[in-house]
């Protein structure tokens, strides 16, 4: 039995859901809209972070590992459009498929800190640490722009990548929550585009990101949040 436990506001587990279904991979869902105990997370993993993914007997934790594991185990059901990759890096580009990823993960963990300490009490204006992390974001995103072809592609040709996958949850992340960062995205326009290419894209539909802020405690079935004292917005 495959089950995923993680948060619903994650980016790092929006990826991962896409993949999931990309593949057709029937899932138990164990979603949490907060955080819960030490104790309760540790019972899943030593790290304390989601998401968490159980396929039978093996426990695999850390997103980019899960979705390795999920593109080298499982085949893609049949593709109605561009595929889903079927490796997570080129034998002949393996290095620089790593670096592409490994920059996208810096910028999504850069983004959930912010998110985090906002939420705190501290903003990129009190925090040097987190200005710094602020100012990744645009330099990662120029970066990544010089990354892509021009011919409309993603990061890897003729395929959806889970480079691509990532970026656009990390980002698509940014945009869903007050942080007070303006990404600029028309400054970089083969990445937007292809932002814009993979919203359409069935299994981003069916996982979208939400706006979420303090006080939202669920969603209605649109995606309007739900606020703890009200009950609707």
């Amino acid at each position: 039995m495959r089950t995923l436990l993680f948060t619903t506001g994650s980016p790092f587990a929006r990826a991962v859901r896409i993949v999931l279904d990309e593949l057709g991979l029937d899932y138990e869902r164990r979603e949490e809209i907060t955080t819960p105990s030490v104790e309760q997370r540790a019972a899943a993993t030593p790290t304390l972070q989601v998401p968490t993914f159980w396929d039978g007997d093996l426990t695999l934790w850390e997103s980019g590992t899960i979705v390795e594991y999920l593109l080298s185990t499982y085949r893609q059901k049949k593709a109605t459009g561009i595929p889903l990759t079927s490796h997570a890096f080129r034998p002949e580009f393996e290095w620089q498929d790593k670096l592409v990823f490994a920059t996208i993960q810096t910028f999504g963990n850069a983004a959930t800190i912010i998110s985090q300490m906002k939420w705190s009490g501290i903003s990129i204006e009190q925090n040097a640490h987190l200005r710094r992390s602020a100012d990744k974001l645009s330099h990662i995103l120029g970066w990544l722009e010089n990354q892509l072809n021009d011919d409309g592609e993603g990061f890897l040709p003729r395929c959806v990548s889970m480079q691509d996958i990532f970026l656009a949850a990390h980002v698509r992340f940014v945009q869903a929550r007050p942080l007070g960062i303006e990404l600029g995205l028309s400054n970089y326009g083969k990445v937007a585009a292809l932002l814009d290419r993979l919203d359409e894209r069935e299994s981003f539909k069916a996982n979208p990101i939400w706006w979420w802020e303090p006080g939202v405690v669920g969603y209605q079935p649109d995606g309007t949040p739900i606020y703890k004292d009200s009950g609707a917005t």
